[in-house]
């Protein structure tokens, strides 16, 4: 594959069960200056346009989130030529009304995890990159308008709670995300979307609803859900996400008309 051809302009960040959406995949190795991504990237194409894919745990999926090295994947990315991420995660419901098998179009964070480098910019000159909309509106948007389209059960907005992992919350942990009226809860969406808005890269968010998260449990308001249940939920509903990842892409703009780009223009002293 000839080098040009190693370039991509949007990126998929997921499992490796998103590969069959492309066409003519090529792996490579990206060496980075943190270290290596989780693996190998896959640049193929979908509907004319090459896209690069990354699992975010491994192949395998044997990565755990707090050890996922979220620099360097971002990094890897970008020096491929990435502009725009879309990604999924599986969550907890915190909310009855976000129910198993709905999908989120993620438009808030809240972190709760601890020690993890967030953050390209060490010094010396102080950078200061604003979340307060850390999603792209574009793309969201485009996520939106989609589903719609294919008549999903979609939220068309949400906040995640990240936690650290590998343990899940207790049930007085989720409690309080609950009452906070926060909506899903999730282990690797934090420092990734920093990483990302640091780049100038948009990032969008399709978040897969697997269970109710244990605090509802706790309180009586929803029932418990067998394990298989939930394999066969998150099965389920990521091919929704691969459905509606396809239709985004095949209506993919070609121009950028968010801010994301410039998410460094006044950020630096």
């Amino acid at each position: 594959m000839k080098m040009k051809n190693l370039k991509a302009k949007i990126g998929i960040i997921g499992g490796s069960g998103f590969y069959d959406l492309a066409t003519g995949l090529k792996e490579i190795k990206v060496e980075t200056p943190y270290g290596a991504p989780s693996d190998k990237i896959a640049i193929g194409k979908i509907s004319g346009r090459r896209v690069a894919f990354l699992p975010r745990h491994k192949k395998e999926h044997d990565l755990p989130p707090h050890l996922i090295n979220y620099r360097a994947n971002i990094w890897a990315l970008k020096s491929l030529g990435v502009e725009r991420i879309i990604t999924s995660h599986a969550v907890g419901s915190l909310q009855k009304g976000y129910r198993p098998g709905d999908l989120v179009v993620l438009d808030q964070f809240v972190d709760r995890t601890r020690g993890r480098i967030d953050t390209f910019y060490d010094g010396p000159i102080a950078t200061h990159v604003s979340t307060a909309f850390p999603y792209c509106p574009q793309i969201r948007n485009l996520a939106i308008a989609e589903a719609k389209k294919n008549k999903l059960d979609l939220h068309e907005t949400g906040t995640v709670v990240i936690i650290q992992g590998p343990r899940f919350s207790t049930a007085a942990e989720s409690l309080w995300f609950t009452r906070m009226g926060w909506h899903v809860v999730n282990m690797t969406e934090y420092p990734e979307i920093v990483l990302a808005r640091e780049k100038e890269m948009c990032y969008t968010a399709i978040a897969v609803v697997t269970d109710f998260d244990c605090g509802l449990i706790a309180e009586g308001k929803v029932k418990p859900v067998s394990t298989k249940e939930i394999v066969e939920s998150f099965k389920e509903n990521i091919n929704k996400v691969k459905n509606l990842m396809l239709a985004m892409i095949e209506n993919w703009p070609e121009k950028r008309n968010c801010e994301c780009g410039e998410s460094l223009k006044h950020a630096r002293f």
